[in-house]
C-alpha cells in the first residue's frame, strides 16, 4: 500500500478546478429522511433505484424515480423482510442493488436473531424486469476464507472479471473491520484470493471504534477510485480514498494508494454530521458524477449513534482536479 500526500490539499478544503460542465443541478435534500448506507442504481433507460438501511434494522426497501429528486417522494415497497428466527433475523443492514447479467441482486448484511453481532453478508436475486416486482429468492451467505464479522459488501467488473469488496475483522477481538477484496466466480461466490486492501490505521479511521467499511467504486481518468468510511457512525464518521490505475493488477495489494487523511467529513458550519456509506450514480444528464451518501444534521446523540434514526440520505456533485482526482468540496454543502 503506497501512501500518496497529495490528497491533504483536498481535505484541507482547498478547491480544484472542475471538468464538469457548468451546468448546475440542484437537488431537494435530503433526498430522503432516516435512510443510511444509500445505494441508488441507475438504469440504461434512466430509471433511478434508491435502497438503503432503514432505521429498524427489519426490512429491505426499493423505491423508484425516473429522476434522483424525484426519490424523495416516491412510495417505497418492501421487497424483503428479515426472519423471526436464526440467520438473516437481525441488523438487516446496507443492501446494494445490482443487475448483472441480466439478473437482479441484493447483496445486504444481517446478523442472527439469537446472536444480533454475529453479523454476515448474504444474497438474494429477482429475475423480474423490474426488482420492484416478482419474487425475491434468498440466495445464501457469502462464504468468506475467515468466518467472521462482515459486512458492507460491494461488486464491480473491470476487464471482464468481477470483484467483491466488503468490510471484515480479519484479525479478530476488538480490531474492527478492514477491507478486503476478492474476484468473484459468480455474484453469489467468491473465487478468492482474498486481499486486504486498508485497515484502520490512522486517527480518524480509529475515532471510537476502528472501522473501515461501506466501500463504493468509481471509474474514471485511468484510475479506479475507492470510497470507504472510518471510525463509529456519529459525527466522527468520514469518508477515504484509495485508487488504483486501471492498468495495474488490482489483486496486488502493492498497486493500490491510500489518502493518508480523510477527503470527505463533519462540516460543523453547514450542520452536516457524520458524513460517509456512500455510493455513486450518475446525473440526468448522462456524465455527472453523483455522491449519494448519509449524514445527521446535528452532532450530540441520545444513546447509541445505532439506535438514531436520522441518518438522512443526501446527493451532491463530485467534481474532480485537473489532476484526475475527486473533489468532494468539504466547504460546500448540498
Amino acid at each position: 500500500m503506497k501512501l500518496f500526500w497529495i490528497l491533504i490539499v483536498v481535505t484541507t478544503g482547498i478547491v480544484f478546478p472542475s471538468r464538469i460542465s457548468s451546468q448546475n443541478l440542484d437537488f431537494n435534500n435530503p433526498i430522503v429522511e432516516q435512510r443510511a448506507d444509500p445505494w441508488v442504481y441507475k438504469t440504461e433507460d434512466g430509471t433511478y433505484y434508491l435502497i438503503a438501511t432503514v432505521p429498524e434494522y427489519d426490512r429491505i426497501v426499493i423505491r423508484k424515480a425516473t429522476s434522483i429528486n424525484g426519490l424523495k417522494t416516491a412510495k417505497g415497497k418492501v421487497v424483503w423482510r428479515k426472519h423471526e428466527k436464526g440467520v438473516m433475523g437481525h441488523h438487516i443492514w446496507a443492501p446494494e442493488l445490482h443487475r448483472i447479467d441480466g439478473t437482479w441482486y441484493i447483496h445486504f448484511a444481517a446478523g442472527e436473531a439469537e446472536n444480533i453481532w454475529n453479523i454476515r453478508m448474504w444474497v438474494l436475486s429477482n429475475e423480474s424486469e423490474d426488482p420492484m416486482e416478482g419474487e425475491w429468492k434468498e440466495e445464501g451467505q457469502i462464504k468468506t476464507q475467515r468466518e467472521s464479522f462482515s459486512l458492507d459488501a460491494t461488486t464491480f467488473e473491470h476487464k471482464g472479471k468481477r470483484y467483491l469488496i466488503w468490510a471484515q475483522n480479519v484479525r479478530g477481538g476488538d480490531h474492527g473491520t478492514a477491507l478486503v477484496m476478492s474476484e468473484m466466480k459468480n455474484p453469489t461466490t467468491l473465487k478468492g484470493p482474498e486481499v486486504v486492501l486498508t485497515e484502520p490505521e490512522f486517527n480518524w479511521e480509529r475515532m471510537k471504534y476502528n472501522v473501515n467499511e461501506g466501500a463504493a467504486v468509481i471509474k474514471r481518468n485511468g484510475k479506479i477510485f475507492v470510497t470507504y468510511s472510518a471510525s463509529a457512525t456519529n459525527h466522527n464518521y468520514c469518508m477515504g480514498l484509495l485508487w488504483i490505475d486501471e492498468n495495474a493488477d488490482l489483486m496486488n495489494v502493492a498497486n493500490w494508494h491510500k489518502s493518508p487523511g480523510p477527503v470527505f467529513y463533519t462540516n460543523e458550519e453547514l450542520n452536516r454530521f457524520g458524513p460517509g456509506h456512500n455510493s455513486f450514480t450518475i446525473a440526468e444528464d448522462g456524465e455527472t458524477v453523483i455522491m449519494i451518501y448519509h449524514a445527521r444534521n446535528y452532532k450530540d446523540i441520545q444513546g447509541h449513534e445505532l439506535s438514531d434514526p436520522n441518518r438522512a440520505t443526501r446527493a451532491r456533485v463530485v467534481r474532480w482536479t485537473e489532476s484526475g482526482f475527486p473533489d468532494f468540496m468539504q466547504n460546500v454543502g448540498d
